[in-house]
């Protein structure tokens, strides 16, 4: 019965990651076309699966919709001034800094060089 309800969430996280991703339809050629749908779509299976797991022992349930608005804010650009190339990124806001820290990910310095001097 367990593995019943496993399947059941499952079936419900491909309809609900197909719905969010704008996945709808997709209309297949080739049998390589849909082993890769099929794979990609069991990777983001696995990596939501992860991702919740990360966030559920760092005690974060972040709403999925926020967490992606969060996501879309963080941005980077190449500035140059006085010669000298640097990468601006953008703050962390809302849950998303949370969510960064609970899946184990830096993030890079909100300024840096976009030119680092060649190792010695």
């Amino acid at each position: 019965m367990l593995r019943y309800r496993d399947l059941l969430i499952v079936e419900q996280v491909f309809r609900t990651e197909k719905t969010l991703l704008a996945t709808r339809p997709i209309y297949h050629q080739t049998d390589e076309a849909i082993r890769g749908h099929v794979f990609c779509s069991f990777l983001a299976l696995v990596l939501r699966k992860d991702r919740e797991e990360r966030l559920a022992t760092a005690r974060l349930k972040p709403e999925w919709r926020e967490l992606l608005t969060d996501l879309d804010r963080l941005q980077e650009i190449d500035a140059e001034q006085d010669g000298k190339r640097f990468v601006l990124r953008t703050p962390v806001t809302g849950i998303a800094g949370k969510a960064f820290q609970a899946v184990g990910v830096a993030l890079p310095p909100n300024i840096r060089d976009a030119d680092p001097a060649p190792a010695a």
